[in-house]
């Protein structure tokens, strides 16, 4: 008989549990957008931490502030806020671990107040983020602030102290608080896979405080902290597979535990307010400039797979390692890494990038973590602008190869026009743009650079022949021949 998942459970479990007092956890962090990535990657790093008996006074605080987060709510009342950590091997091996570090939840929308009081709480010395890339609210083509939004609309013409309704809108009413009750600054940790997420979250979340209140603006500028971080793990969604699995290999019964492969990595700024937990003593790499790894995961990492997304779902493939493990489309990526990706970066310091390289294909291939395409096909348009159309960008400046970048542009195009080459339905995924993106798509043949049209995308490319004439020849191919026959013709005529 399975055990449902409790703190008073724990003693009846047979996987890892935690070992120290979770009575004796004060929370020390407020986090945003709890999900899959944040419980496999920070609160996984901060149970670490805890196990060695330090950062008991960091514990996680995690806040919801979208109707989607009501599950989650749910979910981690009636788990005493525990869930299930798996890392799924490619041998088809199992590691479960019950992770302890977050200590409440909040759902925002239910009592506003209580969010802004733990957030004024003096023992709250970092609030952090995982909120996604669209939840920064910035344009791709300016970089600016983006206020359309009709929820930021609502909290920038909110009377001062009502209750706000985003994620900005608390960390900002947080911060006007701290300021006139004198109980200084917390640090606004992003941790979201996007490039310089420190100094977007800065940029963005000062630009919106502008518009408020400047002298509260400026304050903010001076005094709060955005450090810089890059991470990595793959998890993919939970699934009723996932939870049947644990049910039924460890007794427990978790109705959110979370899957993801062994590999993490985490290169964080050391530039905090009020401290920070000891990471550096659970691997966590904390340096001086995060910028070269992160923007050696986005562009290696992150664009391979697009590439492999968009590619292998119109080839028929449904699953990452379905299609890392095809040899043409495994060598495809590769060489756009090598080709495209690599001339993009700056030395990274203490990172073979060979060994890197070769490490990202082996974790596209585990068959364990069965990540579904259409995952990391979803959401392209706050992808693609920040992950692969800077590699163009750079490569068209000084002469080098765009031919495979463009084609991961061209079969985004042909993915987002709703239907697969065997003529079944594709869900598109892309939040606010998923029906103007299918329109597009849906121009060709007779307008086929329409797809490129949107400036705030792709900006000028459009206007770049070079780029265009690949685009269209791509564009062309993949109707006319098919993602696979295409891919073999470009790993057949181009240097790998």
């Amino acid at each position: 008989m399975a055990t449902p998942l409790s703190q008073a459970a724990l003693g009846e479990i047979d996987v890892p549990t935690p070992s120290y007092d979770r009575s004796a956890v004060s929370v020390g962090i407020v986090h945003f957008g709890v999900g899959g990535f944040h419980r496999a990657h920070q609160a996984m790093y901060l149970d670490r931490l805890m196990e060695q008996g330090q950062a008991l006074d960091w514990g996680i605080c995690g806040v919801g502030v979208l109707e989607a987060d009501r599950r989650m709510a749910e979910v981690t009342e009636a788990q005493d806020d525990l869930y299930t950590l798996v890392l799924k091997h490619a041998d088809g091996s199992r590691d479960a671990r019950v992770i302890g570090s977050v200590v409440d939840y909040l759902y925002a929308p239910d009592d506003p107040e209580a969010v802004l009081e733990r957030m004024t709480d003096p023992a709250t010395r970092i609030v952090s983020l995982t909120v996604t890339e669209g939840g920064y609210h910035q344009s791709a083509s300016t970089g600016e602030f983006d206020d359309r939004d009709p929820a930021i609309r609502a909290d920038i013409d909110a009377a001062e102290g009502a209750a706000p309704q985003t994620t900005f809108g608390y960390v900002v009413e947080a911060l006007r608080r701290r300021r006139a009750e004198g109980t200084g600054p917390f640090t606004v940790m992003s941790c979201d896979n996007i490039q310089g997420n420190g100094h977007v979250a800065h940029a963005m979340i000062t630009a919106y405080a502008r518009r408020k209140d400047p002298e509260l603006a400026d304050w903010i500028e001076a005094n709060v902290p955005f450090p810089n971080s890059m991470v990595d793990r793959i998890t993919p969604r939970t699934t009723d597979e996932d939870r049947a699995e644990l049910r039924d290999s460890t007794g427990i019964e978790d109705a959110w535990p979370v899957v993801c492969e062994p590999f993490t990595q985490w290169v964080l700024e050391d530039r905090f307010a009020a401290g920070r937990p000891p990471f550096e003593d659970v691997g966590v790499q904390v340096v001086d400039d995060v910028e070269p790894y992160e923007l050696m995961k986005l562009r290696l990492l992150n664009a391979s797979h697009q590439a492999i997304a968009y590619l292998g779902y119109l080839a028929g493939y449904r699953y990452a390692h379905e299609v890392a493990g095809d040899e043409l489309f495994a060598g495809f990526a590769r060489a756009y890494m090598d080709r495209e990706g690599t001339p993009t970066l700056a030395p990274v310091p203490g990172v073979d990038l060979d060994d890197y390289k070769a490490t990202l294909i082996e974790r596209f291939a585990n068959p364990e973590i069965r990540d579904t395409l259409a995952r990391l096909a979803a959401e392209s348009s706050d992808r693609i602008p920040t992950w692969l159309v800077p590699v163009i960008r750079i490569n068209l400046s000084h002469g080098g190869e765009i031919e495979r970048s463009t084609l991961v542009v061209a079969a985004w195009a042909r993915y987002a026009e709703g239907v697969d080459e065997a003529g079944e339905p594709i869900e598109v995924v892309d939040t606010g743009r998923a029906e103007d993106r299918t329109a597009a798509a849906r121009r060709y043949p007779d307008e086929p650079l329409a797809f490129l049209a949107d400036r705030d995308l792709f900006g000028d490319l459009v206007d770049d022949e070079r780029f265009t004439t690949a685009y269209r020849a791509h564009l062309d191919a993949l109707h006319r021949d098919g993602a696979r026959a295409t891919v073999a013709d470009i790993e057949a005529r181009l240097p790998r």
